[in-house]
Formats: C-alpha cells, structure tokens, sequence
C-alpha cells in the first residue's frame, strides 16, 4: 500500500467504531424490549425499528453520529498531517512501527487521544438513551436527545463509568483481527438496554 491516500484514516476508521455503534446496536434494543415485555424475540424481529415508528428518529440520530465520525475523521487526519506531515510512512506496517519507536509517533497517540476524548464523550452523553429511547417509546430524536443529557447530568459517574466499560470491551473485540466483536457487540446492546431502563423513568 504506497502513498496511498487513506492510510492515514485505517487507525481512526477503527478507533471510531464507537462513534457508530449506539446506531448498530438499536435492532439489539428492540429485541431487549421485546423479551422484557415477555413477547416473541427471535432474530426475524432484528430489523423492525427500521419498518416502524422508529425509523425516522433513528435515522436522525444515525445522521447526528455520521456527522460526528466525519468530524473525527478529519480531526484524526489534521493530527496525523501534524505529526508525520511529509515524513509519513508509505506502508501500514512503518505506521504501526513508527507510533512506538519515534517521538513523532507518541505525539501522535497522545494528540489523537486527546482530540478524540470530546467526540467519545459527545456520542456517549447525547446517544447512550437516545436510541434505546426512539425504539420503546414513540418519541422525536430532539425529546430523545434531551433526555439522553439530562439522564447524563443526573447520573454521571454511572454514565461515564459506563463508557470506560464499553471502551475496554471494544478493544478487546478487536483482537484479534476484530472477531470478537461478534461476541462484544450483541453483549453491549443488550447491557445498555438494560442500563437505559435505569437511567430513564419510562
């Protein structure tokens, strides 16, 4: 892979996994939903959020999350021009050996990770009742969103504790070569069902 042009968005394409993912969990939502209210939760019903009441508000919210991965993009982007610029590494494997070998490269992860904290938090706060909200009840993605921060507001040290939780598991699912995220994802959909039926009187 030389000079190819985006080399430098493969780690921040994988590191934003997150940013997508309260989009990806919402047909796991509506099966959570389905077996708490003791009805028929087979995998035919997987996709129903995307037939019914919900699609609208999801596909908002689903475009709220877009834009914020595109922003990340371009942010992890900047940083990387920031750091390596001219000197970038042709290949993925002088990337990855470069982060760790050179001080350009601890810049890199220490930079990355800072402008990547803002948009974490963003997803977190404004997604993690937001999308399980929109599939049980029949609410707009501007109630939704509300009540997503102001859950955060009351309730902060489980929010966040929660987010540091899912941060861990996803790096684990990716290794390796992301297989485990086929256990990780369904696991986590299910988990923030049940934490947003906690955080939010329904």
């Amino acid at each position: 892979m030389h000079n190819a042009p985006l080399l430098p968005l493969f780690f921040p394409l994988v590191a934003g996994l997150s940013i997508l993912g309260p989009a990806a969990a919402s047909s796991f939502y509506e099966l959570a939903r389905r077996r708490e209210e003791g009805r028929d939760s087979s995998w035919w019903h997987f996709l129903d959020p995307l037939n019914g009441r919900s699609r609208l508000p999801l596909a908002i919210l689903t475009g709220g999350l877009a834009a914020l991965m595109v922003g990340w993009l371009a942010t992890a982007y900047a940083v990387y021009d920031l750091t390596f610029g001219a000197t970038a590494p042709l290949r993925i494997g002088d990337v990855a050996g470069r982060l760790f070998t050179t001080q350009e490269g601890w810049t890199l992860i220490l930079l990355g990770n800072l402008a990547g904290a803002p948009f974490a938090i963003a997803t977190l706060v404004f997604a993690l009742v937001a999308f399980p909200m929109v599939v049980d009840q029949p609410v707009d993605a501007g109630l939704a969103l509300r009540t997503s921060l102001a859950a955060a507001r009351r309730n902060p040290r489980a929010v966040f504790g929660w987010g540091a939780r899912v941060a861990g598991l996803l790096v684990l699912g990716l290794i390796p070569l992301a297989i485990g995220l086929a256990v990780v994802l369904p696991w986590l959909g299910y988990a923030t069902w049940h934490l947003y039926t906690r955080l939010v009187v329904r």
